[in-house]
């Protein structure tokens, strides 16, 4: 859910609610610092309601909490919900960036090869045949070096592969998936020309689905995980953000 737009809310709330969330995430406010309702007003330049409702949508994401006769606190990392897509841009947008990049990969390593298996067990004729056009739609936009409109394809192919898993939980990540791919693209963290592999490994694993051979898609898929691996790997090595731990 993108809570910046649910009803009811203003451009000034959307703001400040975008200027609390990347200091947080950024690490300009840190674990344990205390909020203060009236400075906020000040430093801000909103109503009190303005700020009442943000820290509420910031508390929602685990972002901040409130204590009795401590005021608003700022809670650590590991208490977010960093399934929340606009957690993510934040993160994405913070010197933890590369740290963002990996730990959703991984989480895409672990789960798209399998999804791409359970689709091709589960989806229907027409989807399958749209998911090939797609890849071929991918394949002539990124010849060209179109790179907005490979973005929207590429966005769309794994959505749709989510989807097609059958799996409701799988099929949620789509938020997640588009919001790293998105964020790769805006810093400048893909090729300008999609790799020829990549495009052909999106073929691979949108035909393997449509022929339902679950095993050659997963296989495909795991490859297309890979790659992204590869190609932010110098990047990684570039950043002095310490390694997870394993």
């Amino acid at each position: 859910m993108d809570h910046s737009s649910s009803g009811g809310e203003t451009g000034l709330h959307a703001r400040v609610l975008d200027e609390l969330g990347t200091a947080v995430c950024g690490g300009e406010l840190t674990a344990g610092a205390v909020l203060n309702i009236d400075e906020l007003v000040d430093r801000h330049a909103v109503s009190r309601s303005v700020i009442r409702e943000v820290l509420r949508v910031l508390a929602s994401m685990g972002l901040i909490e409130t204590r009795r006769r401590v005021g608003v606190l700022i809670r650590p990392a590991e208490a977010w919900n960093v399934f929340d897509p606009q957690v993510i841009r934040w993160r994405l947008a913070s010197a933890g960036r590369m740290a963002q990049l990996r730990s959703i990969t991984e989480l895409r390593t672990a789960v798209e090869p399998h999804a791409a298996w359970l689709a091709a067990g589960r989806i229907s004729p027409d989807d399958a045949s749209d998911l090939v056009g797609i890849a071929a739609k991918m394949w002539a936009a990124g010849q060209a070096g179109d790179e907005d409109r490979f973005l929207r394809l590429d966005i769309e192919f794994h959505r749709r592969v989510l989807a097609a898993s059958g799996n409701e939980m799988f099929g949620k990540l789509r938020e997640l998936v588009a919001e790293v791919l998105t964020g790769r693209h805006h810093y400048h963290l893909m090729p300008h020309h999609p790799d020829q592999q990549a495009l052909q490994l999106h073929a691979d694993v949108a035909s393997a689905i449509q022929r339902r051979d679950g095993e050659a898609a997963r296989r495909a898929m795991v490859q297309i995980m890979e790659q992204a691996f590869d190609e932010m790997k110098s990047m990684w090595e570039q950043t002095t953000e310490p390694d997870p731990v394993s």
